[in-house]
């Protein structure tokens, strides 16, 4: 690996985790440019998450398979390429609707390749501990920020330009990415694996999780609240048909070694409620922002960057911590610096300084944990780190679908703190869980 290696890897996660939340400012637009009816933003707004957090396992298996910097490679060029698809819709006629969800379908798909492939190459750049965990701050950094920074990049780029801009402005990101990719990411031994891939449970996984994503999307709205649970509860079926398809299978689509290891389960639900919480306070707090004291798109967003702000500082902190402490014991602070903020929103309603301090907090905390649980999940042996990646990513994504969708339904019927009371409780209640003394050894 060459100089640049990891800043150009952590541009990939940053470019990929941006596309899932810069197009939902555009929804309003891009319904309006093909002509498309309301009830479309659904949709619009999870087919992206159904489908990267469907195929993130398959995508590193794939790597595994047929090389990450090729899998890496192939997913950045083709997450370009199917932006030309949503970008022209609007020339479509009645077919512009179906252009565009394809577009975010296939993006969603090929950022699925790209991640994790991009990680376990990162990790493989950084084979001693204190550069791993600055570079694993890097990348939690990087995919907090974009996540949050999303709703504002998307805002400016429709104001300004358009809606079709937020998909044309993929192609430079994409030519920028495989160009750094190709200087950067050299000199590699990979070792592809001869097995052969777990087709049937990467089709139960890929179903599975989608029909979660897309049950959580309905539970949002009291009238879909019935066929949201009804998907989930055919998500979770799926998911324990996986289950013994894993144990089953000859060569099952997760190793039975990653399946086994306490680490990567640990950090993968540690991940899925870092996500849980936080994006679902960014939401209720970009709803409360716009439909309570009136503010637009452009200065919710930026207030917003306040958690953006936030991850970034005190995840360059966390080398230090974690040289001092236990992983789970930084990820128990930062949890609990996430419940203080979702706490303090709860308490200030009404206040705009409440919900600016609340996310800054909810960011630092962030910051913290994100890096402490991809560490975690990440103490694996290297020829599992692939599926790691996988795994590690796909728990966070479900964590987004299903902690905004429940806390918004909370809202719903509560009021904005009911849902960052929750959020609070769940993200207290982890944090405890993270100071355990049992869990206080690293890698325990």
């Amino acid at each position: 690996m060459r100089r640049g290696a990891v800043t150009v890897l952590c541009l990939v996660q940053f470019v990929d985790v941006l596309g899932v939340t810069s197009a939902t400012t555009a929804i309003p637009a891009i319904l309006a440019g093909v002509g498309a009816p309301a009830s479309a933003a659904g949709p619009l707004a999870t087919v992206y998450a159904m489908f990267f957090g469907g195929v993130l396992i398959l995508g590193a298996r794939l790597g595994d398979r047929f090389g990450h910097r090729r899998i890496l490679l192939t997913g950045v060029a083709l997450f370009g390429a199917v932006s030309v698809l949503g970008a022209t819709a609007g020339l479509w006629g009645r077919a512009g609707l179906a252009g565009v969800l394809v577009a975010r379908a296939l993006q969603g798909a090929a950022a699925a390749l790209s991640v994790p492939s991009a990680l376990r190459l990162l990790l493989s750049a950084t084979p001693d501990d204190r550069r791993r965990r600055g570079a694993l701050a890097a990348w939690s950094a990087t995919g907090a920020a974009a996540g949050a920074s999303g709703f504002l990049v998307g805002g400016i780029l429709v104001q300004a330009f358009g809606w079709p801009a937020v998909f044309w402005v993929n192609l430079p990101l994409a030519a920028g990415l495989i160009a750094g990719i190709a200087v950067t990411v050299t000199h590699l031994s990979e070792q592809s694996e001869r097995v052969p891939l777990d087709a049937l449970g990467a089709a139960l996984l890929i179903l599975a999780v989608m029909a979660v994503i897309a049950g959580a999307a309905w539970l949002e709205q009291p009238s879909t609240l019935v066929l949201g649970v009804a998907c989930i509860v055919v998500g979770v079926v799926l998911g324990a048909l996986l289950a013994l398809r894993l144990r089953t299978a000859a060569s099952p689509l997760i190793p039975r070694e990653a399946a086994r290891s306490r680490p990567l389960r640990h950090g993968t639900g540690l991940s899925f409620v870092n996500t849980a919480t936080t994006s679902s306070t960014a939401v209720l707090a970009t709803l409360f922002l716009q439909d309570r004291l009136g503010l637009d798109p452009i200065a919710t967003g930026l207030t917003l960057m306040a958690l953006s702000v936030a991850v970034i500082i005190t995840s360059t902190s966390t080398r230090a911590l974690l040289a001092r402490f236990s992983a789970y014991t930084v990820c128990g602070m930062g949890i609990a610096t996430i419940a203080l903020g979702c706490l303090l929103m709860a308490l200030t309603v009404g206040m705009w300084w409440g919900v600016f301090v609340g996310v800054a907090l909810a960011g630092a905390g962030l910051g913290l944990s994100s890096v402490a649980a991809t560490t975690i999940g990440t103490t694996v042996p290297d020829r599992l780190s692939g599926s790691a990646s996988g795994v590690l990513n796909t728990g966070a994504q479900l964590g987004t679908a299903l902690g905004t969708s429940i806390l918004v339904l909370i809202a719903s019927f509560g009021g904005v703190r009911a849902g960052w009371l929750a959020a609070a409780i769940i993200a207290a209640v982890t944090a405890g869980w993270c100071l355990l003394p049992r869990r206080a050894a690293p890698s325990s």
